[in-house]
């Protein structure tokens, strides 16, 4: 991990409030380095990026746990997107995140954010739309202290960012930025499996009891 990024959150490391919330799939491997590192426990948030029909790697927004539903509408607007197509995309995105929760959390609850530090992380930023829907719907469940932090971004986003949430951390922001992976030296898709596995062996979710944060 960079030395810049562990740098700029190693005070939120041994807090049995702060809770890291990797945004899956390729946020879950960073996000066990920094749980890993913090001593500090891991989750999954389930956000799935809204691609325009016929071009989907052309993000027109995304969804989030909690049907939060953030829009791009620089991108809706330009290429006259009708409702109709948006909800289409919606739909399907909203089935694969149903999915994956089951996936990657069985029976296990979603943990509880409330007066909780929590530190949310994906792979980097480009036009922040999946990390955006994100914070606002952990936002809904009143954290104490929001964090945004990423191993690289576009200057840009991560300057947007800053407004939105109460800590942004970006390492690296080169420019031009063009591709997240441009600046991983490995950058393999992350599997299912993979995720299921960093999650088992990440540090516990931390319970409250008795007035205080206590890990199980």
């Amino acid at each position: 991990m960079c030395h810049q990024y562990h740098k700029g959150l190693k005070h939120y490391a041994d807090r049995p409030d702060v809770l890291v919330l990797a945004l899956p799939r390729g946020g879950v491997p960073v996000g066990f380095e920094v749980s890993t590192a913090l001593h500090v426990p891991l989750d999954v948030f389930l956000v799935r990026k809204l691609g325009v029909p016929g071009h989907e790697e052309l993000a027109m927004g995304a969804i989030a746990s909690g049907g939060v539903r953030v829009l791009n509408d620089d991108v809706i607007g330009s290429l006259n997107l009708p409702q109709n197509a948006i909800d289409w995309a919606a739909a399907i995105e909203q089935r694969e995140l149903e999915r994956r929760e089951r996936l990657y959390r069985g029976d296990r609850p979603s943990p509880d954010l409330k007066d909780r530090i929590v530190i949310l992380i994906d792979d980097g930023l480009a036009t922040g739309s999946t990390m955006r829907a994100a914070a606002q719907a952990v936002r809904q469940h009143h954290p104490a202290r929001l964090v945004v932090a990423v191993p690289t971004a576009a200057v840009e986003t991560c300057e947007e960012f800053r407004s939105e949430v109460d800590e942004v951390i970006c390492a690296l922001t080169p420019a031009p930025f063009d591709a997240v992976g441009l600046w991983y030296e490995e950058f393999s898709q992350t599997s299912d499996e993979e995720v299921r596995d960093l999650l088992a062996r990440a540090p516990p979710v931390a319970v409250h009891a008795g007035g205080r944060w206590e890990r199980q």
